[in-house]
């Protein structure tokens, strides 16, 4: 495992930054590991990254299936790792905390396998379809094609509201979709068929028990999602996660300070 050659690393002081500016307090212990864990294997690839990207030629030719796991956790530059781990930030803040870290941590390691498998059957799919083979060819890297699933994955938990891209407001009904082909029109050396595996995976996998626990968590009442998620950007949400993780503690205080009230005043009854 060799270091990365020194850069400017704008897009790793910019993520601390706003680690900062979050508090480590309030991001949910799994969201702050995968976050250190990409952050460390950006610094410390387990592998270069022509060694770590996947595709149907060197996963499925070559048999290198080892490629299905590091290619979520590894990514091109700073400022690739930097808008993934931001996005991932607010996602990870309201999944973690709905469905529990356990059950979060699960869907991550399947999310980042399967989604995997999925780009890998798109990729052979149009090879034969186009009668070209630079489509299996075609090497990926990051973490896109997860939160593009949890992305799906959190309107369905959160449903109602709209998200502003480019100023135009859309239903988070579609925002997904809306947002994979804005990425691919105004970045096309991003990876469109990456992307679409993650939210295609969610989609099929919804009729599965696997997604639909409902988890204990803190945000998991409905009539209060439409106000959480309604015409908030992502800094938006963030932010709202944030003071709602604050508020949730308070309240829990509160509610634990009451039960003891309660219970000692049931024990003058017992002597």
């Amino acid at each position: 495992m060799r270091p990365r050659q020194r850069g400017s690393h704008l897009g790793l002081l910019l993520l601390a930054s706003q680690l900062i500016h979050v508090g480590f307090d309030n991001i949910p212990p799994v969201t702050l590991a995968v976050l250190g864990l990409n952050a460390y294997l950006y610094l410390f690839p387990a592998a270069p990254l022509m060694k770590a990207c996947v595709s149907v030629q060197q996963a499925y030719w070559y048999g290198d299936w080892r490629r299905l796991l590091l290619s979520p956790l590894h990514h091109a530059d700073d400022m690739h790792l930097y808008f993934n781990m931001v996005s991932f930030l607010w996602k990870g803040m309201r999944l973690e905390r709905r469905l529990g870290g356990a059950w979060f941590l699960y869907l991550l390691s399947v999310f980042s396998l399967l989604t995997g498998l999925v780009y890998l059957l798109l990729e052979a799919g149009l090879t034969e379809l186009m009668q070209d083979q630079s489509y299996s060819m075609t090497c990926a890297v990051g973490f896109s094609g997860v939160l593009f699933g949890l992305k799906v994955l959190s309107n369905h938990y959160y449903p109602g509201g709209v998200t502003y891209m480019m100023g135009i407001p859309v239903s988070n009904r579609y925002a997904s979709w809306v947002e994979l082909v804005l990425i691919h029109v105004t970045s096309p050396g991003t990876s469109f068929i990456g992307h679409l595996a993650g939210i295609l995976f969610v989609f099929m996998t919804f009729h599965f028990p696997t997604l639909r626990r409902g988890g204990k968590g803190y945000y998991n009442r409905t009539n209060y999602t439409a106000s959480y998620t309604g015409g908030l950007s992502e800094e938006e949400q963030l932010e709202a996660a944030i003071r709602n993780s604050l508020n949730d503690r308070g309240q829990r205080h509160r509610t634990e300070r009451a039960e003891e009230i309660r219970w000692r005043r049931l024990r003058r009854f017992d002597s």
